[in-house]
């Protein structure tokens, strides 16, 4: 059998301890230095979701081992995002958008008034008393 050496798991969990202190890090330089508006998304959409996919191909390529595995690994990685994305965009226009002209919301909020829970104390009671008769 052929071996193949692995790399050092220590430096490979410092590397994602770097990464997931950068992520973290990003949202809070936001807020002290008080960015806004689009920087301020780019900087926590990157920090957020572009620190995770470089943290999710560190544990898929060295903890799962897809690093030393065969050559078609990847691509099931990269068609299962694909994936995503299609099913992510697929619905992402009926859920961001929820105004227009053939919209209809279909759910009303339930008729509560204030300082009440919306629940009557006699409910209860009433089941006792049907369950006895």
């Amino acid at each position: 059998m052929a071996g193949h050496k692995h790399p050092s798991y220590f430096k490979i969990y410092i590397i994602l301890l770097i990464l997931f202190v950068i992520s973290v890090a990003g949202p809070e330089i936001a807020d002290i230095f008080h960015i806004e508006g689009a920087t301020r998304l780019i900087l926590i959409l990157v920090t957020a979701f572009g620190i995770a996919i470089v943290k999710a191909y560190y544990v898929l390529a060295y903890f799962m081992h897809l690093k030393f595995e065969k050559i078609y690994a990847p691509y099931i990685l990269l068609s299962m995002v694909a994936l995503m994305a299609v099913f992510f965009f697929g619905v992402a226009i009926d859920i961001m958008k929820d105004d227009g002209h053939h919209w209809e919301k279909t759910y009303e909020e339930p008729l509560v008034a204030p300082g009440e829970s919306g629940h009557h104390e006699d409910a209860g009671h009433a089941a006792e008393v049907t369950a006895h008769h």
